[in-house]
């Protein structure tokens, strides 16, 4: 295993096409800071301009995956214009330009899968960015809250409402916004807003499984996969379908799938 970067709040590491962008800050329950966002985006840089990555892990160490973001990067003059006066306007705007936002995006637009693993207590933010990874797999030692309206009388606008509602409908969205209570791993499993979920002694060999069988995956197939599963959740029937069409009709041509065909077809004979 490589290791690309450590410092006292996480780690990045490359393996057999897999970055993996590790929590480390337990003294401060994975809170994340400016350091770990800087991490998360560093290595979607890598897994978007690299070739030999081909999937991206967040994981985390300790009994928190995170308990949100740290409270110290939430501004005092967020709004405020050059006389002290908080607007309305600037705050939108302000808010519009906040790299966290940009970087769940990115999450969501790089062709190639990005994964949550978790292990423990995921709150706030972890959450919010977690919703706009691929695929999500948690211990069942996991939980999941939105506290954001309970103690900081704001909702969690950095996707917490937008992709979660999307995720699990508004039934579970209200339930997990309005009350701040968390949910257990397998209820998370059941709304649908993780995907798997394994016993605590096999949480990491899982995880890895899971990646490395995406690693190996035809990659422009797997990316085209993400990018229509996406569109077609934002278009309407008849635009989707042509949006298959049109991605299959490049995929028939790659070399990826002639060679499996071929392969197929050997193996018949």
């Amino acid at each position: 295993m490589e290791l690309v970067s450590e410092n006292g709040d996480c780690r990045t590491q490359t393996d057999g096409g897999v970055i993996t962008v590790t929590f480390t800050r337990q003294a401060k329950r994975n809170a994340v800071n400016a350091e770990m966002f800087d991490a998360l985006a560093s290595a979607v840089d890598a897994l978007e301009t690299q070739d030999d990555l081909k999937v991206m892990v967040i994981a985390s160490e300790g009994p928190f995956f995170t308990a949100g973001i740290d409270i110290s990067l939430m501004r005092p003059t967020l709004g405020e214009d050059s006389h002290g006066v908080v607007r309305g306007s600037i705050m939108r705007r302000q808010y519009r330009g906040d790299a966290r936002h940009d970087l769940f995006d990115r999450f969501e637009m790089v062709e190639k899968p990005v994964m949550m693993a978790v292990q423990g207590a995921c709150l706030g933010v972890g959450v919010e960015f977690g919703a706009s990874c691929d695929l999500r797999i948690a211990s069942d030692a996991a939980s999941f809250g939105l506290p954001e309206v309970q103690h900081l009388a704001v909702i969690p606008g950095s996707g917490g409402i937008s992709r979660l509602t999307r995720l699990v409908g508004p039934h579970w969205a209200k339930y997990l916004v309005m009350t701040g209570r968390p949910i257990t791993a397998q209820q998370a499993l059941q709304i649908g807003l993780v995907h798997e979920v394994h016993p605590v002694a096999e949480f990491a060999t899982a995880v890895r499984a899971l990646a490395d069988s995406l690693a190996v995956m035809p990659g422009e197939a797997l990316g085209l996969a993400k990018v229509t599963i996406d569109t077609a959740a934002e278009v309407d029937r008849r635009t989707a379908r042509e949006i298959d069409r049109m991605a299959q009709t490049l995929l028939f041509t790659s070399p990826d799938h002639q060679e499996r065909v071929q392969a197929f077809l050997g193996r018949g004979k």
